[in-house]
C-alpha cells in the first residue's frame, strides 16, 4: 500500500525539476535551501537511485529521475485538476483545455466549432493542435482527441464516443470527365489517371471497394499520376484535372454541391474508418472538459447525417 511516508518529498522533487534549481524551488515553496535538499536526499535514499546530477553550475535529471518525474508530475497534475473540478464544478468553463485534431478534418469541421464556442466563455483557453499520427492522450496529457481510425480496444482510462464512419467517394473535375470520359466500372476506373495519397516513405495508399458481399472489402493498388500526402492537397490536384481520387465526403461535399467536382461511380462509395471523440476519463468532470465534450459530441454527431455514414460501429 502506498503510505503517507511514500508521498514525502515528491512535490519538492517535482518543484526542483520544474524550477531547475534547489534555490528557485525553495523560494517557490517558501522553504530553506537546506530543507529542499534534505527532502530530495531522503527521496533518493528511499528509491536507491540518484534523481539529479549536480555540478556547481547545473542541475539535471538523471535517466531514472526523468522516468520518476514524468509519473510524479502526472499524478500531482491529476490531483490538482480533480480538486479544481470539485471546487468549480458549478461554475462556467475556464482554464486551458488541450485538444488534438486530425489535420484537414480538424481545420475544416472542428476548429470552427471550438472558435465559436470559446466566444461564449472568455475564460476558456482552448489549446488546439493538429496531427494525423496516433496520439496517446494519457502519455501526452491531452484532454480531448478527435480521431479518424484508432484503437479497437481503447484503454480503460479513456472514454470514447463514435460519431460516424468516414464516407469515401470517387470524384473528378468536370473538365477531366469531359476530356477522358466517365468510367463505368472498377476495371475501367483503374485505367484512368488517378490522384493518390502518398506518405513520406514513398508509399501510396491503395483504393478500397466494397466486395460482392457487403462486409467484404477489396483492396486495389494504384499507380498514381500524382501522389500528395494531404487530403486537401489531393483535392487541389483533382480540381486541377490530374485525375480521379478516392476522398472522404467531409472533404469534398461542398465542391460536389457547387459542381466544382463530380462524383464518379457512386455505387462504389463506401464506409471507411470510424471517427471518434476520445478523452481522459479522470478529467471529464472538469467544467472546461465537460463543456467541450458536450459541444463535440452533439455537433459532430449532428453533422454525421450529412458527411458520414452514422450506423453503429
Amino acid at each position: 500500500m502506498f503510505t503517507e511516508e511514500n508521498l514525502k518529498g515528491i512535490s519538492v522533487f517535482v518543484s526542483v525539476a520544474d524550477a531547475g534549481s534547489f534555490s528557485a524551488a525553495a523560494e517557490k515553496l517558501n522553504l530553506t535551501n537546506s530543507a529542499v535538499s534534505k527532502n530530495v536526499a531522503r527521496l533518493e535514499a528511499r528509491l536507491g537511485k540518484k534523481l539529479f546530477t549536480r555540478t556547481t553550475r547545473t542541475l539535471a535529471l538523471t535517466e531514472a529521475g526523468e522516468r520518476y518525474y514524468r509519473t510524479c508530475a502526472a499524478v500531482l497534475g491529476e490531483l490538482e485538476e480533480t480538486e479544481l473540478a470539485l471546487l468549480t464544478e458549478d461554475k462556467e468553463p475556464h482554464g486551458k483545455v488541450r485538444i488534438d485534431l486530425p489535420a484537414s478534418y480538424g481545420r475544416l469541421h472542428v476548429l470552427p466549432l471550438i472558435l465559436e464556442f470559446a466566444k461564449q466563455y472568455p475564460l476558456l483557453q482552448p489549446h488546439v493542435s493538429f496531427s494525423d499520427r496516433f496520439v496517446d492522450p494519457i502519455q501526452e496529457g491531452i484532454d480531448i482527441v478527435v480521431r479518424i481510425g484508432g484503437s479497437d480496444a481503447w484503454s480503460a482510462m479513456l472514454g470514447h464516443r463514435f460519431f460516424g464512419a468516414q464516407r469515401l467517394v470517387f470524384c473528378a473535375s468536370p473538365q477531366y470527365v469531359a476530356q477522358h470520359g466517365t468510367p463505368q466500372n472498377a476495371e475501367e476506373l483503374e485505367q484512368h489517371a488517378c490522384v493518390g495519397y502518398g506518405d513520406t516513405d514513398g508509399r501510396v495508399s491503395p483504393w478500397y471497394f466494397t466486395g460482392r458481399q457487403q462486409a467484404d472489402i477489396e483492396r486495389r493498388v494504384i499507380l498514381p499520376r500524382i501522389a500528395v500526402g494531404d487530403g486537401e492537397g489531393e483535392m487541389m490536384a483533382v480540381l486541377q484535372g490530374y485525375g480521379i481520387a478516392q476522398l472522404p465526403l467531409w472533404l469534398v461535399k461542398d465542391k460536389l454541391d457547387t459542381g466544382e467536382l463530380v462524383e464518379v461511380l457512386p455505387e462504389l462509395a463506401m464506409d471507411g474508418l470510424p471517427m471518434n471523440v476520445v478523452w481522459i476519463k479522470s478529467r471529464e468532470a472538469q467544467p472546461k472538459v465537460r463543456a467541450v465534450l458536450k459541444l463535440l459530441n452533439e455537433k459532430l454527431t449532428a453533422s454525421g447525417s450529412r458527411l458520414f455514414a452514422v450506423t453503429d460501429c
